[in-house]
């Protein structure tokens, strides 16, 4: 039989948070991350829109993605390894400084005529791999400042707070780049980059990993501690799995999103109107989704089951999207289909938060975002190419055929996800 006394101490000593709403430091991480995204909204029109301008070359504009791509690729597991070894919220300040300086520098740059493109290509590759440590940072530090009771409303906010911004962000950053030019609009994301430090600075503080915490005798080496978040996600079924579903999934989200706009305008012949319309029905779906997720919080029941039937329901949505002969009936579908996906994301990154170890956070979100990097591109350079050379509708139904695939194939390997409660 337990002890009373010792049951009431272990209620004492865990950790008490407030909610969503009066968590002063989530309210201060969730601006700050939402001013920094608004303003790379405005920092990436105006780039694309300078380097075409300047050097009319689309080969230009890949070389810009490719570097991206291949940093984020090389990087995420070493941002994510000091995330859990350093000080989160120092690293979130350095990497704002840095970021804003940077930005700042460009800014300069390109206000100059005949600037060079390989210092606009260093400095935009500098600030990538400033991103790169601090993403890892923050999407660790989440749980550690909300606790498990409240992590799955609070990545619902940031999700829908991600939507809004880039949403209104790229419709304000076009207005701004035409109005002031891309140099002002990338000073413009310098001075977010300034606001998202100072509010990090109020903070004050966030907790440590644990194991710096606690046991700062048995610090391991770095690359030890690279190694065994490697080991860890191979070993470990529930990062296995999320390393598996979630860049999947993107890799066949991402193109359908391009072959929509393709049959927007070769297919069902939309209007201007409807053509935007179109681009603001998936992530106003995804928003509906994340703020009925957020409304519903621990009332939602066996969430990975949920996660399944979510991904089921995607590949036959694809499927009947490429039969649809006109753009009034393909706009309910895509907004149908923004909010199932929000149920696939929003849920695995809740219940990936829940599950993994605190300590070892950094690390697999920053392995995450190095898959789910380049997974988009891949799809991308492939569906490019076959819609070039057949019709976008098949390549739209054998998407969502393959994904239709790959969810019967996940709602049966998978099972750490499909029977989580």
């Amino acid at each position: 039989m337990s002890d009373p006394v010792l049951a009431r101490q272990a209620v004492t000593a865990a950790p008490t948070y407030p909610g969503l709403w009066a968590n002063k430091k989530f309210l201060l991480l969730l601006c700050s991350f939402s001013i920094s995204l608004f303003g790379n909204t405005f920092h990436s029109i105006a780039l694309s829109l300078w380097v075409l301008q300047t050097t009319g070359s689309a080969k230009l504009m890949a070389v810009l993605t490719i570097i991206n791509l291949l940093l984020s690729s090389l990087l995420g597991s070493i941002g994510g390894t000091f995330a859990d070894r350093t000080n989160r919220r120092r690293i979130m300040l350095i990497t704002d400084l840095i970021s804003c300086m940077l930005v700042i520098v460009l800014a300069l740059v390109i206000s100059v005529p005949s600037s060079s493109f390989i210092i606009v290509a260093v400095l935009t590759a500098l600030t990538t791999v400033s991103a790169l440590f601090q993403s890892p940072a923050y999407q660790s530090s989440i749980i550690t400042v909300v606790g498990k009771e409240h992590v799955q409303q609070a990545v619902g906010m940031l999700n829908l707070s991600e939507n809004i911004c880039r949403t209104v962000g790229f419709s304000a950053g076009g207005i701004f780049v035409a109005t002031f030019g891309a140099s002002d609009a990338i000073l413009f994301d310098g001075f977010t980059f300034l606001v998202s430090f100072l509010l990090v600075l109020a903070v004050r503080s966030l907790p440590m990993p644990t194991r710096v915490n606690h046991e700062p005798q048995e610090k391991k080496k770095f690359i030890q501690d690279l190694g065994d978040g490697m080991r860890y996600i191979w070993k470990f079924p529930f990062a296995k799995a999320v390393i598996i579903m979630l860049p999947t999934l993107t890799l066949f989200f991402m193109p359908s999103l391009m072959l929509t706009q393709v049959m927007a305008v070769n297919v069902w012949k939309s209007s201007p109107f409807q053509f935007g319309l179109m681009e603001a029905c998936i992530p106003l779906g995804y928003m509906i989704g994340s703020g009925l997720i957020m409304i519903l919080g621990s009332r939602i029941k066996r969430r990975g089951l949920l996660i399944m039937i979510s991904l089921l329901c995607l590949g036959p949505m694809y499927i009947l999207l490429s039969f649809i002969p006109s753009a009034a009936i393909a706009i309910p579908v895509i907004l149908l289909i923004g909010f199932i996906f929000s149920f696939c994301t929003l849920l695995i990154n809740t219940v990936l938060r829940l599950e993994i170890s605190e300590e070892l956070q950094g690390r697999v979100f920053g392995v995450l975002g190095s898959v789910m990097s380049v997974a988009p591109s891949i799809g991308l350079t492939i569906v490019s190419y076959l819609s070039d050379h057949f019709t976008p509708g098949p390549v739209m139904g054998s998407i969502g055929l393959l994904l239709l695939l790959f969810a019967l194939y996940a709602s049966t390997k998978l099972k750490v996800i499909r029977s989580y409660r």
